[in-house]
């Protein structure tokens, strides 16, 4: 495992890579939440055009549930698809599993940004954000904040790349952010508090 340097050392992020976690079957909502339609695109589209329009050019999608309709219905010219066979063990598998796929390129990327496909309101500024906000404090995570919560979309620097690679279970990464408060910085994304889980969120939505 790579070792991870003191908290006065800065790092260094040129290329990102994004990483979609679209895997899970959506059992509250009853259908498949990627393919939910708000203001024109489906939810995982939208979270697609985000990465693409903030001119990040390695996209992984991790896809597992419902993967043939999912790809059915969504361009994915120029993403890089990857399975979790087993979506059903929680997120941190779908975490491995686009972490891993990173590790295959040839240019390894200086940093990963996990995204999740039931944001609505995800854009390409939030992703800039992150970026403008690494190379601004050189801390290696950087999250979005929203009511009080660290989460996603989070930008992690390569060292961290083995860890994420070996999570399991369904805490995420929030487990990494919270053993290492010290290399966090934050950027405020008040409208990420909203992600849809069931019908009724999805009605409050629309």
């Amino acid at each position: 495992m790579k070792e991870i340097k003191t908290h006065d050392e800065k790092f260094i992020v040129n290329d990102c890579c994004a990483v979609i976690l679209a895997a899970g079957e959506s059992s509250r909502l009853g259908s498949p939440k990627q393919l939910l339609i708000y203001r024109g695109e489906t939810l995982l589209q939208r979270t697609i055009n985000a990465a693409r329009q903030a001119g990040i050019k390695c996209i992984i999608l991790v896809l597992g549930a419902n993967k043939t309709l999912i790809l059915s219905q969504t361009d994915i010219a120029g993403v890089d698809v990857v399975e979790n066979e087993n979506w059903q063990t929680g997120m941190a598998s779908s975490i491995a599993v686009g972490i891993k796929a990173i590790k295959k390129i040839k240019t390894l990327p200086d940093a990963a940004i996990l995204m999740v496909c039931d944001q609505p309101y995800i854009s390409p500024s939030v992703l800039n954000e992150l970026i403008t906000e690494q190379k601004a404090t050189g801390k290696p995570i950087i999250a979005c904040e929203y009511e009080n919560i660290t989460g996603v979309p989070a930008l992690f620097h390569e060292s961290f790349f083995e860890q994420l690679a070996h999570l399991n279970g369904d805490a995420g990464a929030k487990k990494i952010m919270r053993q290492y408060p010290e290399k966090v910085a934050v950027i405020p994304f008040p409208l990420g508090i909203v992600d849809i889980d069931t019908q009724d969120g999805y009605k409050r939505l629309v």
